[in-house]
């Protein structure tokens, strides 16, 4: 990071996603999401991050999976992405909150259409008694669709992470690594760095 830290921490974080992209070989928008559970435990897991902006980091998610219905019972979640290859790492803590019908709609036509048949034949976080029940149902939801639109499934949809703080870490020799934080005060970003 350079001495003069941007004041917005979105524009931080593009310039490092932008790296991220164009020298990580393998998924740069994988990110660890971590959710409560109804019994104060957390739980953690990969998703994608399909798009950020000021408002918050968006991915989407079958609502009626464990995340999905951690989320929708308490909001706050954190994120973490981890940029092995560029020797980076961001932490986000904030609140989720669903996205528009609009939005998912706009991101589920985006997808293969194989995507959009297995979003309405699994049923995520669920049991499965064998890999052939997941098989017969794509066949007949693939059946079912023809060769018409596939339209998005009404519990399948996306969160936006609005976050209130946000960590910068970059790798540094003999382990005195870069660590620069961002607090969302009163609308305003403030920031603090962090002994390693």
């Amino acid at each position: 990071m350079s001495r003069e830290d941007p004041a917005d921490p979105i524009a931080l974080f593009r310039s490092w996603y932008d790296e991220a992209r164009a020298k990580e070989p393998s998924d740069p928008e994988a990110m660890t999401l971590a959710t409560v559970g109804p019994d104060g435990r957390p739980s953690a897991r990969m998703v994608l991050l399909r798009g950020f902006d000021a408002d918050g980091f968006t991915f989407y998610t079958n609502y009626e999976s464990r995340k999905g219905r951690e989320i929708l019972a308490s909001s706050h979640v954190a994120l973490c992405i981890h940029w092995k290859s560029i020797r980076r790492q961001v932490r986000i803590e904030g609140d989720a909150e669903p996205v528009s019908a609009e939005e998912a709609d706009a991101y589920f036509a985006s997808r293969p259409r194989s995507s959009q048949i297995g979003a309405w034949a699994s049923a995520q976080s669920r049991p499965l008694s064998s890999r052939f029940e997941l098989e017969k149902r794509i066949g007949e939801y693939t059946i079912e669709f023809g060769l018409g639109a596939v339209k998005r499934p009404p519990y399948w949809s996306g969160f936006r992470i609005a976050p209130a703080a946000i960590e910068f870490w970059e790798d540094r020799p003999f382990r005195l690594h870069d660590r620069l934080v961002y607090h969302r005060r009163n609308g305003a970003w403030v920031t603090e760095r962090l002994f390693p």
